[in-house]
């Protein structure tokens, strides 16, 4: 066993930034108080959607989180380093936006689904894998039951989590069942048996939610879930 790199840490965060949008508010700070708490460093750096063309180096990174406010400028470049992450087993954490989209990679390059789409940029499409709710969860918040001995439920330390939503979109119920007969299982659903968060079995941690945890930030809570994806990225770094 190699001991604990102590050094900083480099996060991206998958995403076209905006200063009004709260998530992106909430985001670094999440990062930076996790990493108070974890006594580390962590250096955050925004990789804009429109420049993640397929040479734009990504390796520097230990961790990943794709945030939310889609659609993106480049669908295709959040999906390249959607897949970097998955692929290379870094640390992965998607909110919202980043939830809808780890789903449409994994659509598209697991399961062989060239025609899978987003509902919001193709409403029409035959196999839309992420389409409105059927209640929009906007400045909502509701209480979630964690899936026991996942990633996410080993973050909280709970299986019962009260958070906050600004959504509007999440996975087609129609494909619900294909989506999750493999390694992408179903982590979190909310008090109406709404499907809430995912994670990958088969990755040292990826984990997505259509809630937004980094809200807690802004009211001096450190979100589990940063702490956790600081977490893996320590270990996975070591």
């Amino acid at each position: 066993m190699h001991p604990m790199k102590t050094t900083a840490l480099h996060l991206a965060l998958i995403g076209d930034y905006n200063p009004d949008v709260i998530a992106h508010q909430a985001i670094p700070l999440a990062l930076q108080q996790a990493a108070d708490t974890l006594g580390l460093k962590v250096h955050v750096q925004w990789l804009e959607t429109d420049t993640l063309g397929p040479h734009q180096p990504l390796q520097g990174f230990d961790g990943f989180w794709c945030v939310p406010a889609s659609p993106y400028r480049d669908t295709d470049g959040a999906l390249r380093a959607i897949r970097f992450a998955r692929e290379q087993r870094r640390p992965f954490l998607g909110t919202c936006g980043g939830f809808q989209h780890a789903v449409l990679e994994y659509a598209r390059n697991v399961l062989d689904w060239a025609d899978a789409e987003h509902g919001e940029l193709a409403p029409k499409a035959r196999r839309a894998v992420i389409t409105p709710l059927s209640c929009a969860l906007v400045e909502a918040s509701d209480t979630v039951r964690l899936a026991p001995y996942t990633r996410i439920a080993q973050a909280y330390d709970s299986l019962d989590i009260e958070e906050g939503y600004r959504c509007r979109y999440g996975i087609n119920p129609e494909f619900a069942d294909a989506l999750l007969e493999g390694n992408l299982i179903a982590s979190g659903h909310d008090s109406a048996g709404d499907l809430r968060a995912v994670e990958l079995l088969d990755h040292p941690f990826f984990v997505a939610t259509l809630f937004q945890p980094e809200r807690a930030a802004l009211k001096g809570i450190t979100p589990p879930l940063a702490i956790a994806l600081l977490k893996a990225c320590q270990e996975v770094s070591a």
